[in-house]
């Protein structure tokens, strides 16, 4: 098959004529190449929707039992971050189907603006109940052996994830495919963030490090949902 020609992107994925700056994304050629690394970022973003769902169940019902706010703002974050891994399915399965490009790009930015707003919502809810909590208004976080063990495996698969989500936004010039990959990366730090608060709490009985873990998710909660809400695509990281 004799390949379509290159158009060449800016680093968030939008057609232009020339090149990018230095950490922009590098041309590709349409083609066979180019429908494989498509469906590879198909099963990347249904591996993100299926655990996505698992992990948000398992920190809601075991946030809610412990009374553990970094927990289920935890759990929040992993049902915001499913919304992406359902807008970047329909983005591909679009293209592979031979979708409009710009309806497809309107979409997009709707969808990220969404997620955005979520995001930000989410930073605000978590904020107040972390305060609430360490002002002595709410009941102390108890220990969760279910939460732990979740946010252990996060910590160990959403940075492989991450990794890999990015090596196929810079192949395929994908600001959405980019954009997921941030969001999947955030969630490893809400993952290690979380772990540590519950195994404080856990080891030491310490109750306070949990809404202090919460605290800590805030300003990565809010940055994330920044960016969405103002259409960024997290193009000020490199794939390391």
């Amino acid at each position: 098959m004799k390949p379509e020609a290159a158009i060449v992107t800016d680093c968030c994925g939008s057609s232009a004529p020339g090149s990018c700056s230095d950490d922009a994304v590098t041309p590709i050629e349409t083609g066979r190449d180019h429908h494989r690394m498509l469906r590879a970022a198909l099963g990347l973003a249904v591996a993100t929707i299926v655990w996505n769902l698992i992990e948000a169940g398992v920190a809601l019902v075991a946030g809610a039992a412990a009374d553990s706010v970094a927990l289920l703002g935890f759990g929040l974050d992993s049902l915001i971050e499913t919304t992406s891994g359902v807008v970047v399915a329909w983005r591909v399965l679009t293209e592979l189907r031979g979708g409009d490009p710009d309806r497809i790009e309107r979409t997009e930015r709707s969808a990220a603006r969404i997620a955005g707003g979520l995001l930000l919502l989410l930073a605000v809810v978590v904020l107040v109940e972390a305060l609430r909590h360490l002002l002595g208004y709410g009941e102390a976080a108890r220990q969760s052996p279910a939460g732990l063990v979740l946010t252990a495996v996060s910590v160990a698969v959403m940075p492989l994830l991450g990794r890999a989500k990015l090596r196929l936004a810079r192949d395929l010039n994908s600001r959405t495919l980019r954009a997921d990959a941030f969001e999947t990366i955030t969630c490893a730090w809400l993952s290690l963030t979380t772990l540590g608060g519950l195994a404080l709490n856990a080891a030491f009985g310490w109750g306070w490090a949990d809404p202090l873990a919460a605290l800590v998710l805030v300003p990565l909660i809010f940055r994330e949902g920044l960016e969405g809400w103002r259409g960024e695509c997290g193009c000020h990281g490199g794939e390391e």
